[in-house]
């Protein structure tokens, strides 16, 4: 039983690693109707921000509060001005273009921070520093379950509750929802529908940042390419949950979380891709729209 509830966590904690990613693909894609494949990189900039932004920190003797809370500022401002660039040169320009120009951009944008990081960083993995100390009340069940995993998952939940209240009680969140729509009905009653975009690659971004600073911190170590995985796991995620569904990614994401930590703990690591991914298929097969995603009659 106290296995199971270890591996139980471990999902969840995976599943809301996820979901910080997953939202920014699902954001984007209900705004715009098109897949962001470079937000995977932009997850792995927020977390060689935030180890930037925490080693030069650490070294000038600040306090542990600070670095996290300055790092974490850091990584969130940073990815999302790169989120903002990205929607302003890869997406902007090719607004009115067929959907497949917008793709190739996007995966080009992607392949681009790569090599950007590669060169300007280093093609090692780096340690990344144990930012999440480990709480004293949790000396009792530290076996099964870490004070990162208390942190990933309450910052996550607050995240997604702050995120729900945004979307759903703001002048901006009822905007987004009406260009998701309708977006000539929503330029009409004068919706700046552009602006409406930018923001929605900025909050997406800043999400996608909050988890590379956790996942980092979680792992211990960072490398350029860690936002490629990192990415298509939380596109599956999306696209399992719903894709353009908010409250879908968050379902996929916790369900794909839990399908690897189950298939890790009582199969083997090495099939835990081929269970997450032959998951996403079944369900596919079954209900293409994903588990809370609308079907939607194309017009003829």
């Amino acid at each position: 039983m106290e296995y199971f509830i270890e591996l139980l966590l471990s999902g969840l904690t995976r599943g809301a690693i996820y979901a910080l990613i997953a939202l920014g693909y699902t954001m984007v894609y209900g705004i715009i109707g098109l897949i962001n494949f470079a937000h995977g990189e932009i997850y792995m900039i927020g977390a060689f921000t935030s180890f930037i932004v925490a080693t030069i920190l650490s070294i000038y003797g600040f306090p542990l509060l600070a670095i996290i809370v300055l790092a974490g500022l850091a990584a969130v401002i940073w990815s999302a001005s790169y989120g903002y660039t990205i929607e302003k040169i890869a997406y902007k320009p090719l607004r009115k273009a067929p959907r497949l120009s917008a793709l190739i951009s996007a995966i080009g944008m992607s392949i681009f921070l790569q090599n950007y990081v590669l060169l300007a960083q280093t093609s090692e993995f780096l340690p990344f520093p144990q930012l999440i100390p480990d709480f004293p009340f949790m000396e009792p069940i530290a076996h099964i379950v870490g004070s990162t995993d208390l942190v990933i998952l309450v910052t996550t939940t607050i995240a997604m509750l702050i995120l729900t209240v945004v979307i759903k009680y703001t002048k901006i969140g009822k905007a987004m929802r009406a260009t998701s729509q309708d977006r000539t009905m929503a330029m009409l009653v004068g919706i700046n529908v552009d602006r409406i975009i930018s923001v929605t690659f900025i909050i997406g971004s800043s999400m996608a940042a909050i988890g590379g600073l956790l996942i980092a911190s979680h792992i211990g170590q960072i490398n350029f390419s860690i936002g490629f995985l990192a990415g298509i796991k939380a596109f599956t995620a999306a696209v399992l949950g719903g894709i353009g569904s908010v409250p879908g990614a968050v379902l996929g994401s916790v369900v794909l979380g839990l399908t690897e930590s189950f298939a890790t703990g009582y199969v083997s690591s090495d099939y835990e891709d081929v269970f997450a991914f032959s998951l996403l298929v079944l369900i596919l097969i079954f209900k293409p729209s994903g588990l809370l995603g609308k079907v939607e009659s194309q017009k003829v």
